[in-house]
């Protein structure tokens, strides 16, 4: 629900004179869901949302579709022709200085980069700067209660156990039937999740040897997908409570279809887990300090260690992304990689911490989610953190 003082709390936190809201035909998803607008109203024609640090906000709407954010307090004023539309943004604008909007310098951040260059263009008539919404956009898409927090930590009960589950038909399979497709694995996970009430946009990663080397690799598309005895498998998997505001856990954890894994795997492994708690070496370090943390730092620290062990061009993606109500939320990413992430690192967030090294013959991921509370406490949930590959035939 819109709450305008929480709006005007974080504009006076993040010294800002206001945030103008922008949408033309859903373009800007982020400023639609802040300002609880439902998906099917879609609408045709331009809107603005001033929200200024103090005072009444300012609603900029078409005639024709003047009642689009009645919901919403404010005096309204109603635009027609497109000479009116640019009269109405500097009368709305003519106090403000220093203005955030979905919006990233040189498109360096696309997920938070809705507006279009000309809107943008735009408005930079009327005021002195457009700064990034992109840590006021996470204050309202990014930041969990306290349901929220319970909810996640009731899933990953659940998610933690699909790997038990998984591993243990692995085993059976094998010992009874020489080997058992990576679909078949999947199908298990998938069941598993059905009856402890999960729900899940897509399902798991499942993959082999060489499939591991792909970090998207679609489960059972491979060229041989049945899983042996004696082989490294990869699972990612990710799930939430199938209720109201359910938010995801997202985890990845490797196996080896024998009683004794053998150095290359283990080598390779033992680097990538370095990186995954240098990562949260950081954050931890960062929050009991009070220091600021951005997204790309928690990146940096994981990727140096897989730089100095000489494994820099196998880690082909981010650190980690944030997670909610999808498992890619809308708060910062742990990015320095496809994107430089300036966004904060906040309290009451949740995110994944998941360095990989992907080679031509296997890849190894390990994927935590941490979650930090409101007392700063620093938590990686659903299960303890993965030390070392696991032997299924010598465990199940």
């Amino acid at each position: 629900m819109f709450e305008l003082s929480k709006v005007q709390a974080a504009l006076e936190q993040f010294s800002l004179d206001g945030w103008l809201l922008y949408d033309f035909r859903g373009n800007n998803i982020l400023a639609r869901r802040i300002l609880d607008i439902p998906n099917e109203a879609m609408g045709s024609r331009r809107f603005f949302y001033f929200i200024p640090r103090s005072g009444e906000p300012v609603k900029l709407v078409h005639r024709i579709e003047s009642e689009a954010l009645d919901h919403l307090p404010g005096k309204k004023i109603i635009y027609l022709k497109w000479q009116e539309l640019e009269a109405g943004i500097q009368s709305i604008l003519h106090k403000a200085r220093r203005v955030a909007m979905e919006y990233s310098p040189r498109n360096a951040n696309p997920y938070i980069s809705r507006v279009d260059a000309g809107t943008v263009e735009l408005v930079r008539e009327s005021v002195e700067s457009i700064v990034p919404s992109g840590d006021l956009v996470q204050l309202f898409e990014a930041v969990w209660d306290q349901e929220q927090w319970e909810l996640h930590q009731q899933a990953g009960v659940h998610t933690d156990k699909a790997f038990e589950v998984a591993w243990q038909f692995l085993a059976t399979q094998i010992r009874e039937q020489g080997s058992v497709e990576e679909q078949a694995v999947c199908d298990v996970i998938m069941q598993h999740f059905q009856e402890t009430g999960l729900t899940t946009y897509h399902p798991p990663i499942v993959a082999r040897e060489a499939h591991s080397g792909d970090p998207h690799y679609e489960t059972g598309t491979g060229k041989e997908t049945l899983i042996r005895k004696n082989e490294f498998v990869l699972i990612d998997l990710w799930a939430k409570l199938d209720v109201p505001r359910g938010v995801y856990s997202d985890m990845t954890r490797v196996g080896f279809t024998g009683k004794e894994v053998p150095e290359k795997y283990s080598r390779i492994f033992q680097i990538v887990a370095a990186a995954r708690d240098a990562g949260i070496t950081l954050v931890e370090y960062s929050f009991q300090s009070d220091k600021p943390l951005q997204g790309w730092e928690v990146d940096q620290a994981c990727r140096d260690v897989i730089e100095a062990a000489g494994y820099g061009e196998y880690f082909v993606h981010r650190t980690g992304h944030s997670i909610g109500q999808e498992t890619h939320g809308n708060g910062a990413n742990m990015d320095n990689l496809e994107t430089h992430e300036e966004r904060l690192v906040l309290p009451q967030t949740c995110f994944s911490i998941e360095p990989g090294i992907y080679l031509p013959e296997f890849g190894v991921r390990s994927e935590i989610n941490v979650f930090i509370d409101v007392q700063h406490q620093v938590h990686v949930t659903a299960g303890e953190r993965q030390r070392e590959i696991l032997p299924i035939l010598a465990e199940f």
